[in-house]
């Protein structure tokens, strides 16, 4: 209750009552915490994790190049190249062959034409698995390695059906070796289009040149993709949660990411980590249909010209090289894949943070 509290003057006489209230402390104002989640399905979500996922693709792509294209010579058998493929050293010979044929840039054959794919491939790649991922896990309780799994390998589908075409003008150009004709971009997709098949097409060609090798690569996308998402995720959660925490999370951006319910940010070497461990279990399970694949886009480059289906490759690998002809090339694989897929992961996961939807 008001308390009434009286005065004297100097002369001790009273003057009038003050009612006076009691002081009532002025409660804090509560702190504004940022959103639990962003509004994935929104068109800015979409525009701004497509850049990132587009940005990180072409990042990752850019650093291997060198390393891509020793790579698909030696899983292409290519005559001029095949010597090479026997020893770990085999690729630094390969690429010094390279450069002393074709000088530096020949390094970088077929990469323009990596960039025009790769941009749209991983942005369409990232985006489809951030949609389809909250599709399949609205809520944290249904958060399994399946779920994971499943979102993974259908961002992967997703993003090779629309880019694929532009995969197999890219390998054309990487598997071109000659010196003495040089054949552009048109001029490769001019000879696709007018090259024979063997395998039964209601088409009867023509186009779908452009989709060779599109069988065993839907059946390698779904588990490098699947199996590359799943790894990512899972050994980030654990160097965010587990003993290694407090050294691999960035210490000033815990707080905030506790407050917004968002997951800590790794540090750069913990970021890596997780996506180097990504490429190295995805490419192991996927390397002999990726093998098929290449063999495949090639076919009408090499022999008689005319491009083979998935079981005729598979048999001709197997006649030649046994069950170790589907795994040619995996070392190189490796050094490639890892590195590649940590730089992708690494630079999609800063873009998004400083694109603000982290």
């Amino acid at each position: 209750m008001p308390e009434a509290v009286s005065f004297r003057n100097s002369h001790g006489e009273a003057t009038a009552a003050v009612h006076h209230d009691p002081i009532t402390p002025i409660p804090k104002p509560t702190p504004t915490l940022l959103p639990r989640t962003h509004d994935k399905r929104s068109l800015d979500y979409i525009l701004r994790s497509g850049l990132a996922g587009g940005v990180a693709g072409c990042a990752a792509k850019t650093l291997i190049a060198p390393l891509d294209r020793v790579k698909i010579l030696f899983q292409a058998s290519s005559p001029a190249y095949a010597k090479y493929s026997t020893s770990w050293l085999g690729a630094i010979s390969a690429m010094q062959d390279i450069t002393h044929r074709e000088g530096a840039l020949g390094l970088f054959r077929g990469h323009s034409a990596t960039l025009l794919r790769i941009f749209p491939y991983a942005a369409i790649k990232f985006v489809a698995y951030e949609q389809i991922r909250s599709v399949l896990i609205p809520t944290k309780e249904q958060e399994t390695a399946l779920r994971r799994l499943l979102s993974g390998s259908a961002a992967g589908v997703t993003s090779v059906f629309f880019t694929y075409p532009l995969e197999v003008i890219r390998v054309r150009l990487a598997f071109e070796t000659r010196t003495t004709v040089r054949t552009g971009l048109w001029g490769i997709c001019r000879r696709l289009y007018r090259e024979p098949t063997a395998a039964p097409s209601v088409f009867g060609g023509g186009l779908t040149n452009f989709y060779r090798g599109f069988s065993p690569t839907l059946l390698g996308m779904l588990p490098y993709a699947g199996i590359s998402f799943l790894t990512h995720d899972v050994a980030g959660d654990w160097l965010r949660r587990g003993p290694a925490a407090r050294w691999a999370t960035v210490a000033e951006m815990d707080e905030d990411a506790r407050h917004g319910g968002r997951r800590p940010t790794l540090k750069a070497w913990a970021e890596l980590v997780s996506g180097g461990a990504a490429g190295l279990v995805a490419q192991t399970a996927s390397y002999p249909l990726e093998v098929i694949r290449r063999r495949m886009q090639v076919s009408g480059a090499v022999g008689e010209g005319i491009g083979v289906g998935i079981g005729e490759t598979a048999r001709r690998i197997w006649s030649v090289g046994g069950f170790r002809g589907f795994f040619v090339g995996l070392g190189i694989g490796y050094v490639k894949v890892i590195p590649m897929v940590a730089t992708s992961f690494y630079v999609y996961e800063r873009c998004k943070l400083y694109l603000g939807i982290n």
